[in-house]
């Protein structure tokens, strides 16, 4: 059977159906590159916010609409873990849902779909371990390597612990032999991914894990040049993690901290650490280890109860600490969440102009961030060339959600070119191969 899977969603979901593609064809079945041309179809749907699932219902109905009689549309990830029912009932077309719970069965789903069973729903209420499966580079000379999944935080406005459940790890043997199993097939640049990366292994019995991983794991690939974490919660950065990131040569001085605020009592009601003061420690502390680190977090404006005073306190906290890249975010109530049921919701004007005040001013000190990486020499990834440019990525962005650095000539894409940064632009960077 010839397969085809569209992702929405985060990096974790992306994750999540490379996996399934993997399972999937040690099956037997071959993946397509266009959805005309498979004989099943996979959506991988987020369900973290109301946008996010309307893109997805938006997706699933655009296949539904296109699918031909002999072809089979699933729905899985995110929002067929916590809809699974609406879905159905809301695209009838779909023949199957598989949740995040037990995605790892997608084969099993398939052979009962194959015998004439449908409609199915398997979605697993219980948690189990985070699974791992033989991995092959699927994206080029960068690759997503999900060391843990689930949360244990409470944050009230989050509904991923409802989704997800609780922190699973991934034992670390598992970690080693997907990472080198990577390299093997040519990546560069491994992403650790988690809900909270900086809790792994603590569902392990482990105390401060990741340190100890990041070690292991230098040691497990060598060859590999690039080591990058996101999703780093910012009560559980220890300085050991702060030192092995300085101390390591593979890993990218680069860290992304979801902070949400930067006012305390906002803070307080999204049930986050809301110590500012510590917040400023752990910047400085990031910054002496690391003076060339690149510091990435989220902000939500619009939070209930959120005043004018508490949202220009928080472009307060950006201007003192001139992230390099954050990224802003409307609130939305989500069912089930402490924070849906919330008094004093702020207007959707208000929380559109408090948004478009946020982007402006991180705007500004993006890029006077990246003005001051002009003159310095840097290694740039390439992602890809054509018509005489090529796109690539320094240390400093992430695959996808930052930005890039643009090159006036044709390179190899996976090749590792040093380059000197020329022109600064509000999110990208002009660079001359050296």
């Amino acid at each position: 059977m010839r397969f085809y899977i569209v992702t929405l969603g985060c990096p974790k979901n992306q994750v999540d159906s490379e996996m399934m593609a993997e399972l999937l064809m040690a099956a037997g079945h071959r993946m397509v590159g266009e959805p005309r041309r498979a004989d099943l179809l996979i959506a991988n749907t987020c369900g973290f916010i109301e946008a996010a699932r309307e893109e997805s219902y938006e997706q699933l109905r655009e296949l539904a609409q296109s699918k031909s009689r002999d072809q089979l549309l699933i729905a899985a990830g995110c929002m067929a873990q916590r809809y699974g029912p609406e879905i159905r009932h809301t695209v009838p077309r779909v023949d199957a849902v598989i949740g995040t719970r037990s995605w790892p069965e997608i084969v099993q789903l398939v052979q009962r779909l194959e015998a004439g069973e449908r409609p199915l729903s398997w979605v697993r209420d219980k948690s189990q371990v985070v699974t791992s499966v033989t991995r092959h580079a699927m994206a080029g000379a960068s690759a997503y390597l999900k060391i843990a999944d689930g949360c244990d935080a409470s944050c009230a406005f989050c509904a991923i612990p409802l989704i997800k459940g609780p922190q699973r790890s991934k034992p670390q043997a598992a970690v080693f032999r997907e990472a080198q199993e990577l390299v093997s097939e040519g990546v560069r640049e491994i992403i650790l991914i988690a809900q909270d990366t900086s809790r792994y292994g603590a569902d392990l019995g482990l105390k401060d894990g990741l340190p100890d991983l990041l070690w292991s794991l230098s040691e497990a690939v060598p060859k590999l040049d690039w080591l990058r974490l996101m999703y780093v919660y910012p009560g559980h950065v220890s300085d050991r993690l702060i030192a092995t990131m300085a101390d390591l040569p593979q890993v990218c001085h680069y860290v992304d901290i979801p902070l949400q605020h930067g006012h305390p009592e906002v803070l307080r009601r999204m049930r986050r650490p809301h110590d500012v003061g510590a917040v400023h420690l752990l910047v400085e502390n990031l910054r002496q280890a690391m003076p060339d680190v690149a510091l990435r977090s989220t902000m939500i404006v619009g939070y209930p109860g959120e005043t004018e005073e508490e949202f220009e306190e928080m472009l307060g906290f950006l201007e003192e600490l001139t992230f390099d890249k954050v990224g802003v975010f409307a609130f939305s109530p989500e069912a089930g969440t402490a924070a849906a049921s919330l008094p004093n919701c702020v207007p959707a004007e208000v929380i559109a102009e408090r948004y478009d005040r946020a982007m402006t001013l991180q705007q500004e000190i993006s890029w006077d961030r990246n003005a001051s990486q002009v003159g310095r020499v840097l290694p740039i990834l390439v992602d890809g060339s054509g018509d005489g440019l090529s796109v690539g990525r320094s240390y400093r962005d992430a695959p996808e959600i930052d930005g890039l650095v643009l090159i006036a000539q044709e390179l190899a894409p996976g090749s590792l070119v040093r380059a000197r940064i020329v022109e600064a632009q509000p999110y990208d960077l002009v660079a001359e191969v050296v």
